[in-house]
Parts: structure tokens; sequence; C-alpha cells
């Protein structure tokens, strides 16, 4: 599998994996790896079928700093559409990558883009940008995707960042916008906590996990609520899992009362996003 592979020189370390939609695989803060791996590591994407397995094929390669599910729909599978949709693991074309000294501040980067496209169905095209402050601990992420058929599409959009230990330990407590959502934890679970999502009523949202103060990485997200509207909350601290995720995404979840607006494109039509995460020294 293909991957770029990129150090800051400030110690922020990560891969993007261009076979898998320029998602970004492991990363590493200060030297600690930090992005949750399970068992089964990052297999090619011709080793995965999102429609096998009651269409939940998904789960075979979910590993990874950054899975980014859509374009035309995320969550359980519905309307022919697997777990999370067709976009994870799908591979992209990698067009730019390198460093821009020239710019105000000089940054390292990758660029390229995804296409998702049934004929006589939904087609989208993604176009992502990820950069990095030389010498910083910041990641910027921005996305457009268009949709590239000739009729009017749903467009969903679901950033599933993933953190493992040692971010995800005892104590750890996550806030949207300065008030706390969950913690402190207590791992291990017995079970698989619930997913939940809240609306972000500020048009910035800030969302900051965590640790108790032991030296444990702290991780903070910022991103655009024009079109990511709700931040979902998933765990799995479970023995030998010990995932907590971030989840920023276009609609809020049915069971905590949002009636799933569902944000269509037109023909040509683009939409932006746009997510920035910090790694504080």
């Amino acid at each position: 599998m293909r991957a770029l592979a990129f150090s800051t020189g400030g110690g922020l370390d990560f891969w993007i994996l261009s076979d898998r939609s320029m998602d970004i695989g492991p990363l590493w803060v200060g030297g600690v790896q930090i992005a949750w791996q399970p068992a089964g590591g990052f297999p090619a994407p011709g080793l995965l079928d999102a429609e096998s397995e009651n269409r939940r094929g998904f789960n075979r390669g979910f590993s990874g700093f950054l899975v980014t599910c859509g374009m035309a729909h995320f969550g359980q599978p519905r309307d022919g559409h697997p777990l999370h949709g067709r976009l994870p693991y799908t591979p992209a074309r990698v067009t730019a990558h390198g460093e821009d000294r020239d710019a105000p501040e000089p940054v390292l980067y990758a660029e390229g883009e995804v296409v998702e496209a049934a004929y006589g169905g939904d087609a989208f095209r993604l176009r992502r940008r990820i950069e990095a402050p030389i010498g910083g601990r910041i990641l910027r992420i921005s996305d457009t995707v268009e949709n590239i058929s000739c009729s009017v599409q749903r467009n969903e959009m679901l950033y599933h960042f993933n953190l493992g230990w040692p971010v995800v330990r005892d104590g750890v407590t996550l806030s949207l916008d300065g008030a706390d959502l969950v913690g402190p934890i207590a791992a291990p679970e017995p079970a698989t906590g619930p997913a939940r999502s809240w609306p972000c009523a500020a048009s910035e949202a800030r969302v900051v996990v965590a640790g108790p103060d032991d030296g444990a990485p702290r991780v903070e997200f910022g991103f655009a609520t024009e079109t990511l509207t709700h931040l979902q909350l998933w765990r799995d601290l479970r023995a030998n899992f010990g995932v907590f995720s971030v989840e920023p995404r276009t609609t809020g979840l049915e069971t905590d009362g949002d009636p799933s607006r569902k944000a269509d494109l037109d023909p040509g039509e683009i939409r932006a996003y746009r997510i920035d995460i910090a790694f504080p020294a």
C-alpha cells in the first residue's frame, strides 16, 4: 500500500495513506504513536471489500488516525450503501506533495483527489489538501466535494478521528467549546459505548481531548460548522480495543433528536470542509 511519510521537525510525524483516500494512518507526537491501530493494521484496498459481510466489510480495514466516511452515505448500511459508504479505502490520485517554503508560513503538504462514481447514480470528486507547518505540531485538512453527476445528489461526510493509548487512558476528558461532554474515563469498559451527537452552536467548533497532568498528549480539533454541523463521539474501551473516536459530521444522529436533514448538491456544485488539529507541546 502506498503512503507518504511526513516529519515536520517539530515533533509531529504522520503517514498519508494515498491508497486509502489520502486518510492519515500512523501519527506520532513527540515520538509517541497516538493513532489507534487494531490487530489487522492497514490492509491494502485490494484486500478489502466494503460490500462483504452484510455490507460491513469496513470493519476489516478500520484503522488509523483518520478514516473519512462518505461521500454519498455514512453510518450503518442503508439504501444499498455499505457501512460508512464507499469512500474509505478508495485509492487516491496524488497530484502534488512536498515543501512550500515560499508561503507566508512554510509547510509540508500533499494534495490529491478521489472519485466515487456509479453510472446512472451518485458521482463525486473529493479534492484534498493536507498541510503541516514546518517545525510545528499542527495539521490542516481542506476538502472540497463536487457533484460530478447529472442530477442532484445527497452528500454526507463524517471524519472519523481515532485516538489510542496514551491519549486514551484513565482520567481523560473531552470538551466541546469549553463544555465537558465526556469523562473522566476509566478503562477498560465492559462494552462498547453508544455513539452520541451534539449540534455545534459556534461558527468554529473547538474540541479538546485532555488527560491528567502526567505528560499525556493533548489533542485539539477545530472545524468550520457551516458544513460540519454536528460532533459525534464513540468509544470502545474494551480490553484489546481501546479506541476513542472524535467525529465531525454533516448531520446529527436521529436518535439524538436531529431531523437528519440531508445536504444535497446540484450538478457541478462544490462544498468545502475544513478541519485543523493541534498537538500542543
